[in-house]
């Protein structure tokens, strides 16, 4: 419908809408009456029916979409974190018990500003509104990286998790050797559980999508790529919510004056969420025959009379 015809029917149906209220009020034509109500019932389908369906695909999105897109993956969630968590443990352990190495990171005063002054700072250097934006816009950035990096036979994507999870590692290193860990984890953890593991399942998405190209499967590798593309998208978008999230955490808990147990307490009761909504969400989106490919859906509406199970989203 072009943009013209669409604003001659809402003027139209203001019309008609009028109509039937003065007909209703001072005539008693039943006949009238009920042919202009089924008018507006039709005009109201197709003026607000879109809206309507938007919402519905948003909706679908969230609870059966993306929860199954990162479900379906989970064994490459499990090497995203692996590659992730592993050299931070081995990077923070190093720098922590060798003095050799600790040396060898940074000069005595750049360590001490680090530990007793620049790592808290950072996160009140902007007000929260500007800060958070930056650090949501950020970390959308590093989770499109670790996902298109996958292209390159999932060694992309590994570089960027290693590489997150050494600095990682190294920060921590550096709190645990001048014996600062609660201040440490009372910094990172409010907004840290929420953002990494948004970062693990972006990087998931990106070894998932290099897998196709090394081992497609019995389907031909172009159509398994363009499959797990469009699977792969469904994630990265979906993240966008988490990062945001995780964002204004950053920006309005991590560096506030609340208490360390409260604001550690936000961080854990939004990761515990997040992690819930994905495995019980994902697991019966599963069930219901969702692998979270866009416009899929469940078996059961087909079973129940609605569109076929492969059918897309209705515009």
């Amino acid at each position: 419908m072009a943009p013209g015809e669409l604003e001659e029917l809402v003027q139209l149906y203001q019309r008609t809408s009028a109509h039937l209220s003065y007909v209703r009020t001072y005539h008693g034509d039943a006949a009238l009456t009920a042919r202009l109500t089924r008018l507006v019932a039709d005009a109201n389908g197709v003026v607000y029916g879109r809206r309507a369906r938007t919402l519905r695909a948003v909706g679908e999105f969230l609870s059966l979409t993306f929860p199954a897109a990162v479900w379906t993956g989970r064994r490459f969630v499990l090497v995203s974190a692996l590659l992730t968590f592993v050299p931070a443990i081995a990077v923070g352990a190093w720098l922590a018990q060798s003095d050799r190495a600790l040396e060898a990171s940074a000069p005595d005063a750049v360590r001490e500003a680090y530990v007793q002054e620049d790592f808290e700072s950072y996160y009140s250097s902007e007000p929260a509104g500007q800060f958070a934006t930056e650090v949501t816009v950020n970390n959308i950035q590093v989770s499109i990286l670790a996902f298109a990096m996958g292209i390159l036979l999932c060694l992309g994507t590994a570089y960027v998790l290693v590489l997150n999870g050494a600095n990682l590692g190294f920060a921590a290193g550096l709190f645990v050797s001048a014996g600062e860990q609660p201040k440490f984890w009372g910094l990172i953890l409010p907004h840290g559980l929420l953002e990494l593991s948004a970062v693990v399942v972006a990087g998931a998405a990106g070894l998932r999508l290099g897998w196709v190209i090394i081992a497609p499967g019995d389907r031909r590798r172009r159509e398994a790529l363009a499959e797990e593309g469009r699977r792969s998208v469904v994630v990265v978008i979906g993240l966008v919510v988490a990062f945001v999230v995780a964002g204004t955490i950053e920006g309005f808990v991590t560096g506030s004056t609340l208490p360390t147990l409260v604001r550690v307490g936000v961080g854990v009761a939004v990761e515990v969420a997040f992690v819930g909504w994905i495995v019980t969400q994902g697991r019966q989106a599963e069930a219901r025959g969702i692998t979270g490919l866009l416009g899929e859906r469940p078996r059961t509406w087909a079973d129940e009379g609605a569109v076929p199970a492969t059918a897309g989203l209705s515009p």
